[in-house]
């Protein structure tokens, strides 16, 4: 099941503790990155575009419920 991102307008909360700001967030992802190595050979990522994101699961940092976020509204967004 994948879960929804929060967004301008809506953030994450958990069902069953009602946690609003700590949850561990399992994504799977498809990235183009430029690494660029110095000359000692140390990578560094300089640039990322993200071709492809999902996440797999919200898990809460407070309770441990997984698959129990549900998106709400932010408070003041529908001013």
């Amino acid at each position: 099941m994948t879960v929804p991102l929060p967004t301008a307008s809506t953030r994450w909360r958990c069902t069953l503790c009602g946690n609003l700001t700590r949850f561990d967030v399992t994504r799977s992802s498809k990235v183009v990155e430029y690494v660029h190595l110095d000359l000692a050979g140390e990578p560094k990522v300089e640039e990322r575009e993200v071709l492809d994101e999902t996440v797999e699961s919200v898990r809460c940092r407070w309770c441990n419920a997984v698959d129990q976020v549900e998106l709400v509204d932010r408070p003041g967004a529908g001013s």
